[in-house]
């Protein structure tokens, strides 16, 4: 399955999320202020293509917001300018330019700006005994939460093996079931997958199942089983057993402590990605990836060549069998409530029980 093949379906799904453009219903309330003039130049980062208005707002908030290092306490712009050893620093600044561009309001910036880069974000999610995919001493730990039947689900699983692969031996992908109420199968289809991973076969079951997401009923999974030469008697035994049930209550509960409202949700190295603040989740994802490598002061690996320069080759879908990952943890959280059905408006959606 093509890595590129689900970027314009992803797209289209991302552009449905959008709320429409704002309305004047708050016209006869006054005006903000307008920005305070504020001039910032920076090394690194390019405001060429900004408007005056697009570069007061970047300038005012790089002045504004602190170094993402908190024993670097000075505003973003100084941090810059005077070098401070903050290697954050930049890359926030970039950041911030890049939500300007795109028409981000200052709330969605710093919202932006504080998933990134807040260390307060960081959580540890225990790994031990989940579906892996990568080496387990990876730098880059990525751990989602995911429904069979939520259909943003589906495009997000090649994203995130893409990366397994685009950075290969630095990433690893962790994968932790959240079976959403609201689908019938979702139940079903997670306990299917863990029957295969009982057997080695995680990952080819779990392709299986997001292949064919609109099938499937009991036989469906049985027919999934049998193509995968799992020992039936054994597939339909851990389909029922308590212990199949135990695995996927524990991914449950764990996702509620660290306040799942939707599916498919994303950790990156423990940072919670908001899937509603990327615009190109393909690149956007990537980036993501390579910067962290670059703050933990490991080289990423060289982007591969464009596909009308790569040689002809099979399908760019990482393929493997799952063993339980090695005991240990990626950067528990507090309570929170549980999950509903992930709607048709976006990957993060719903977001409220």
């Amino acid at each position: 399955m093509s890595f590129l093949r689900w970027m314009p379906p992803v797209l289209a799904l991302l552009s449905l999320g959008a709320t429409g453009c704002p309305g004047n219903s708050g016209s006869s309330e006054p005006k903000p202020a307008p920005s305070p003039e504020v001039s910032v130049s920076l090394s690194g980062v390019d405001t060429s293509s900004l408007t005056p208005r697009e570069r007061r707002e970047w300038a005012a908030q790089v002045s504004e917001l602190l170094s993402p290092c908190p024993d670097t306490p000075v505003s973003i712009a100084q941090c810059v300018k005077e070098q401070r050893p903050c290697k954050a620093c930049l890359p926030a600044a970039q950041l911030l330019l890049k939500q300007v561009k795109e028409g981000r309001s200052k709330k969605e910036r710093e919202e932006a700006f504080r998933m990134r880069f807040d260390a307060s974000k960081i959580k540890t999610l225990a790994t031990d005994g989940s579906p892996e995919m990568g080496p387990p001493d990876a730098p880059i730990t990525i751990v989602e939460w995911a429904d069979f039947e939520c259909p943003f689900c589906r495009l997000m699983s090649p994203l995130l093996e893409g990366l397994v692969k685009r950075f290969d031996g630095q990433v690893r992908l962790v994968f932790k079931f959240y079976p959403l109420a609201a689908h019938v199968h979702g139940e079903s289809a997670a306990r299917a997958a863990t029957a295969a991973l009982n057997q080695g076969k995680f990952w080819e079951m779990h392709h299986l199942i997001f292949e064919n997401q609109d099938k499937l009923e009991q036989a469906d999974l049985e027919r999934y089983a049998q193509r995968l030469k799992l020992d039936m008697v054994k597939f339909r035994a851990d389909l029922v057993s308590p212990e199949t049930k135990a695995r996927i209550e524990k991914d449950k509960k764990q996702a509620e402590e660290v306040g799942l409202e939707g599916t498919p949700l994303v950790f990156i190295n423990g940072r919670e990605v908001d899937l509603q603040l990327l615009t190109n989740p393909g690149d956007d994802l990537e980036a993501w990836v390579k910067l962290d490598l670059e703050l933990l002061g490991k080289e990423p690996r060289p982007a591969p060549p464009k596909p009308a320069d790569a040689p002809a080759s099979g399908s760019t879908t990482p393929a493997g069998s799952a063993t339980p990952a090695a005991s240990g943890s990626a950067p528990a959280g507090s309570a929170a409530r549980p999950a509903a059905s992930a709607g048709p408006a976006q990957p993060a959606q719903p977001r409220k029980p």
